[in-house]
């Protein structure tokens, strides 16, 4: 049996936070704002994985009113959701995102971010995508005030 899940975040760009992106700190004169160090790639892949099995969403799991999950490190939160699909008997087909953002440019550092997640989740880097383009500098991820991210993945039983 495959099950299939979506998942979509965005964070705003604000000063004097660290841009984390798939567990990758990237140099710039922005971050991301939330209550983790809102790594918006990780959290996407989060929400795709917990969705394709009905298990709601990071929120659910994360709330962001828990002290003990200010400033966590995502991966370790994404660990937790690997744990979680693993004991209900699934296992990762496939994470497939794409990552949107003006500013700044990512290619030199996606290969990394694909190794985190790979390592993280237990599963060749093979089965983890990720992507970055741009909206032409239209909209709010265009104009640099945030990034977003959208997600798929499939998860094949035992």
């Amino acid at each position: 049996m495959i099950r299939i899940g979506h998942g979509y975040d965005v964070h705003r760009l604000v000063q004097g936070r660290k841009l984390i992106l798939g567990g990758v700190q990237i140099p710039f004169e922005k971050g991301l704002l939330g209550h983790s160090d809102a790594d918006v790639l990780t959290h996407a892949i989060m929400d795709s994985l917990l969705g394709a099995l009905a298990l709601g969403d990071i929120g659910k799991h994360f709330p962001d009113t828990d002290e003990k999950y200010k400033g966590i490190d995502s991966l370790k939160l994404l660990a937790y959701v690997c744990d979680l699909i693993s004991k209900n008997g699934y296992g990762i087909g496939n994470i497939d995102s794409t990552i949107i953002c003006q500013r700044p440019k990512l290619s030199s550092y996606i290969e990394s971010m694909r190794e985190n997640i790979a390592k993280v989740c237990n599963v060749d880097i093979s089965k983890v995508s990720v992507k970055a383009t741009t909206e032409e500098s239209l909209g709010f991820t265009g104009e640099g005030l945030g990034i977003s991210v959208h997600s798929v993945c499939t998860l094949v039983k035992f």
